[in-house]
This record gives structure tokens, C-alpha cells and sequence, in this order.
């Protein structure tokens, strides 16, 4: 059984952040989540508000638990509102289903975690999210 390593999530936060600077994004924040939802790494660029360690957090947390990218889950939660804001109380608020967030998965497709980011738009988030998975060498889907 593979597990995400302290090295795959220092390098997925590394390099989400290099593409979030290359962009010229607003200051992000980036949580890398293992596969039962436990913090494996964190970082917080300066200038980054208060809230983006909670919302990266929640938005990886999201997908890690439904294993599929918050993209999806936000779609969903638009056909499914009560359910997606009862399962938000449920989690005691550590579950959001807004875009920026993506799972990830070794190259069996087994699921590690998850990987999100707040500070930009969703779409932001997201790409920065993906560079980072896939400069460690690890899938996204």
C-alpha cells in the first residue's frame, strides 16, 4: 500500500507555489492532506490572508473524503445544495465544495490524498494544485 510521502507533499507545495509566482497570483496558501484527511503539509506565502489555511484545507479535505476534485464536488453541490450544506455541518466545517482542490493518486490510481489551495479564483487554485502533483510525480484523476 503506498502512502504520500513528507518529500511528495514538500515538492507538490513547492512547485504549486513556483506556478502560483510564475502567474503573478495573489498569495497563496496550500494544504497537502494524506488519505485519511490528517495535515501532511502547509504553507502559507507572506502576505497570505488568515483564512487561506482554513479554505485550502477544507476544499482538500472535501475532495480526499468524496475522492474526486472539488471542481466536481462544487458542480454537485449544485444539483444537491441541502445534502453538500448538511455534510458541510456534519464536518464540523472542514468540508467546502468550491474549486481548488484535486486528489491524489500514484500511478496505480490508488488514492494519497489531496492537495488544495486558496488565494486565487477557483481556477487558480486548481492549476497551481495540479503542477504540484504533477511535479511530483504523482496523478491528479
Amino acid at each position: 500500500m503506498s502512502q504520500l510521502t513528507l518529500q511528495q507533499a514538500q515538492t507538490i507545495i513547492e512547485a504549486a507555489l513556483a506556478r502560483s509566482k510564475a502567474s503573478g497570483y495573489q498569495p497563496m496558501g496550500i494544504a497537502v492532506l494524506d488519505a485519511a484527511g490528517h495535515l501532511k503539509a502547509f504553507a502559507s506565502e507572506d502576505g497570505a490572508s488568515m483564512f487561506r489555511f482554513d479554505i485550502a484545507r477544507a476544499k482538500a479535505w472535501g475532495a480526499v473524503g468524496m475522492g474526486v476534485a472539488s471542481r466536481k464536488l462544487a458542480e454537485r453541490a449544485k444539483d444537491n445544495p441541502n445534502f453538500f450544506v448538511a455534510l458541510a455541518a456534519t464536518a464540523d466545517g472542514k468540508f467546502l465544495p468550491q474549486t481548488g482542490a484535486v486528489v491524489i493518486r500514484d500511478a496505480a490510481g490508488q488514492l494519497l490524498g489531496a492537495v488544495g489551495a486558496s488565494g486565487g479564483t477557483g481556477d487558480e487554485d486548481e492549476a497551481i494544485c495540479l503542477a504540484g502533483v504533477q511535479a511530483a510525480g504523482l496523478a491528479s484523476g
